[in-house]
């Protein structure tokens, strides 16, 4: 069953679709091939759970209406948490790209999106080679409107620069932690056993923990005024939240059931994820296993029975364990950041509401 979608999620789509319509009127002027290639970022937009721009708004009103109840929601709220959303496209377009991933949201990726329509319109060349340059560029066509949108909803708002500064770190936290993602996949054979779930944890702060909850819950409350203590306070909050987060992503990228993931069961292995649940199992395998846990990550033939044989391996080394206990002691520690913090209390419950809702999951 899907969950009926929420008030921020209709008012985000909505603001999405008012920028995407006076867009419109331009793209044409490019001429048929453009109008197809914007078409295809408009599709990235579509579904999704909103997480930031939740966050964004909770984090908005954990400020605004600590000092004023009745503070109202402007429309510089709402196209910063649309630009959120629409610079999560771009990333999920690059990162399937990366990750050699067919599928997104049930439905195909960018890039083999456009390679269909390559295919489609009779086209000359390679229509994968054309699918994949056609995702790149697309990628940076959404990086492009977020800024626009951002830009657009920042040019009256009081605290515009800190909220620029903020967005500004968290592309290049994300970027970098892209790159330190896929680093991780070939440095991996070359550092200390010791060392590696230290290393898949700082990609998974720099890649998603900052990037998906505590800069967006940031973002929302400087465009409020938050001071310093609040800020802090969402910080502590935040971090914690974004690394169970990603922690969890990362089981469901072994275990998670495609029907309710969109991504087929066990493409995390099949893409060859050094994740902490991966550096956990290595530190408990012998030297024969651990080397058939390498032979085997990574390959994008692996059947069905050998998925279930690695979540096997997986599970029986405790490492499913260690990071179930892990995204548990992430919780505890957000949750206790929120005790007596400078904010408004009914949006301290709707974070402890999205909290668990982003660590406790099944998609």
């Amino acid at each position: 069953m899907v969950p009926s979608p929420t008030p921020v999620q209709d008012a985000v789509s909505a603001r999405l679709d008012r920028f995407l319509t006076a867009l419109g009127s331009e793209s044409r002027a490019y001429g048929p091939d453009a109008e197809m290639f914007i078409r295809s970022a408009a599709a990235t937009l579509r579904g999704g759970k909103r997480l930031r721009a939740r966050f964004c708004h909770t984090g908005w009103r954990a400020v605004a209406h600590f000092s004023a109840r009745d503070a109202v929601e402007t429309d510089a709220l709402w196209d910063l948490c649309a630009a959120l959303e629409i610079f999560q496209s771009a990333a999920l377009v690059h990162d399937d790209l990366i990750d050699n991933s067919d599928t997104r949201r049930g439905g195909p990726a960018a890039h083999r999106s456009l390679e269909q329509q390559h295919r489609t319109l009779a086209w000359a060349g390679d229509a994968e080679s054309f699918g994949r340059a056609g995702a790149i560029l697309l990628g940076d066509l959404l990086v492009a409107w977020s800024d626009d949108l951002l830009e657009q909803g920042l040019a009256d708002a009081a605290h515009a620069s800190q909220v620029r500064r903020e967005y500004a770190r968290m592309r290049r936290d994300v970027t970098t932690g892209q790159f330190l993602d896929i680093a991780e996949e070939s440095a991996w054979q070359v550092n200390p056993i010791a060392e590696h779930a230290d290393r898949a944890l700082r990609v998974v702060s720099l890649k998603s923990a900052r990037y998906s909850i505590e800069q967006p819950l940031l973002l929302g409350a400087l465009l409020a005024g938050a001071d310093e203590s609040q800020q802090a306070a969402l910080r502590r909050f935040g971090h914690p939240v974004g690394m169970a987060f990603q922690l969890r992503d990362d089981v469901l990228g072994v275990f998670g059931d495609q029907s309710l993931t969109g991504k087929p069961t066990g493409d995390d292995l099949r893409e060859g994820k050094r994740t902490v649940l991966i550096a956990f199992t290595r530190e408990h395998l012998d030297a024969s296993a651990r080397r058939l846990l390498d032979e085997l990550l990574g390959d994008p033939m692996l059947s069905a029975d050998q998925v279930s044989a690695l979540q096997a391996t997986i599970t029986g080394s405790g490492a499913l364990a260690r990071v179930e206990e892990l995204i548990d002691s992430y919780a505890q520690q957000a949750d206790r950041a929120l005790s007596g913090a400078p904010l408004d209390n009914a949006a301290v419950g709707e974070l402890r509401d999205l909290a668990r809702a982003a660590t406790v999951r099944t998609a």
